[in-house]
């Protein structure tokens, strides 16, 4: 996923899923058992960065403790009650909330701030009630195509049905039991999705199909639909199979083979420049193609997790030496991203061209409660996994805690189309 859409996309959203949302994706609040009582007076308290975050505060805050999580940073209690809050009774969350009012019928549920929370709030224990909450509402709002759109009954797109796929991934649900009532399930609608081998953009995802029904390779979403058609989540891990990916031709392919395609794809784009390119926006008269940082960052990982981290080295470089200023500009997401890109080809994110990224994520948001250093991965081993599993904490968490107890902190950790800007 990109950081998040542009104010321009999120605000023409917004207004047309403000009449389209249903009533009963919006219920009163019901917040997990051990957040704190009282309602903050201010309801960014514990929120990473400071821009407005009206478009992607939940997003922002769970991609912020999943690029945590895999440098073993525990973030604060505060921080952590800020994202449980956001959660309405029906287990659905907006991209953002004023808690201090109930849920009610404007509250727009979005999909990918509900799949990306989950995916954060798996990582601690204590939080299964909400993560369960959280996967009954996106169960239930699935399309019969058997994907999802960016809000409920909205027409199913790439980006949200691969962050949903990795919500359910790491909420440890069989991912062939998500099939929708008409019999279809999500890598149908992936593999529906997908550029067939030996056109153009043989291999690549389009977003929608177009209104002319015809299919428009899009970078964005070709990086997520590879996550999401191997099933996996936004903090991936990563492995090497030797072998560079091939497109494979024909149709009832099966997802791995969707993916490799994807794959393929991302791999000649990245190939001379090291980059991606942001798509035009509507109505713009620029003609020379600008980097795409987010999108960038995110094909390294997709092609990380897919077998492929050689091939994701020269964006890595790229990144290393172009992305300091965007990620400034950006904020928490944009670094979030890039520590994911670099977790998952075993480059150092704490010095990630001469840069801390991890250092500079904590910065944005409150203080964290405890941070170790990851012990020394050996030379030629692979970086471990990002998901832990379903059993809902992984080893950081565990040291995380050790750390806060000794300290006497008394802090016991209770057991998501397109955009380019983000809130800092």
């Amino acid at each position: 996923m990109t950081v998040r859409r542009s104010a321009a996309a999120l605000a023409t959203t917004a207004v047309l899923l403000a009449f389209a949302a249903p009533a009963a994706t919006a219920a009163s609040p019901s917040p997990s058992p051990s957040v704190s009582a009282a309602v903050p007076a201010d309801p960014h308290a514990g929120l990473y960065g400071t821009s407005d975050p009206t478009y992607d505060g939940v997003w922002r805050q769970s991609l912020a403790f999943l690029a945590q999580k895999i440098e073993y940073v525990t973030p604060s209690v505060e921080a952590v009650d800020w994202l449980r809050r956001q959660q309405c009774d029906s287990g659905a969350f907006a991209s953002y909330r004023d808690v201090r009012e109930p849920c009610d019928a404007s509250t727009t549920a979005d999909t990918n701030a509900t799949a990306a929370a989950v995916q954060a709030l798996a990582e601690l224990t204590g939080e299964k009630p909400a993560v369960e909450n959280a996967i009954d509402w996106l169960a239930s709002v699935q399309n019969d195509d058997g994907g999802w759109g960016y809000s409920a009954g909205s027409s199913s797109d790439a980006n949200s049905t691969a962050v949903v796929v990795g919500a359910f991934a790491r909420a440890g649900k069989k991912l062939a039991d998500m099939t929708s009532p008409a019999g279809h399930t999500p890598y149908d609608l992936l593999r529906g999705l997908a550029l067939p081998c030996g056109g153009e953009d043989g291999g690549a995802f389009a977003y929608q199909p177009d209104k002319k029904g015809a299919l428009v390779a899009n970078a964005d979403a070709t990086a997520a639909a590879v996550l999401g058609t191997m099933g996996k989540g936004l903090a991936a891990g990563s492995s090497n199979a030797g072998t560079a990916p091939a497109c494979t031709p024909g149709t009832g392919l099966t997802a791995e083979q969707t993916a490799q395609n994807g794959a393929h794809w991302l791999t000649a784009a990245l190939a001379g420049s090291g980059h991606l390119d942001q798509a035009p926006m509507p109505g713009s008269d620029t003609t020379t193609p600008q980097p795409d940082f987010g999108n960038t960052a995110d094909a390294v990982v997709a092609l990380a997790a897919s077998g492929h981290r050689d091939k994701a080295a020269s964006a890595v470089a790229w990144l290393e030496k172009n992305s300091g200023a965007w990620a400034e500009q950006s904020g928490p997401a944009a670094y979030a991203q890039l520590i994911l890109a670099a977790h998952a080809t075993g480059t150092d994110a704490r010095d990630f061209g001469g840069t801390d990224l991890v250092a500079r994520l904590n910065a944005t948001g409150p203080a964290p409660a405890a941070t170790a250093l990851p012990s020394p991965t050996p030379t030629g081993a692979q970086p471990a996994a990002a998901s832990t599993g379903s059993s809902g904490v992984g080893v950081w968490w565990m040291v995380g805690v050790g750390l806060a107890v000794g300290a006497g902190i008394g802090f016991l950790l209770s057991s998501r189309r397109k955009a380019k800007d983000a809130g800092r």
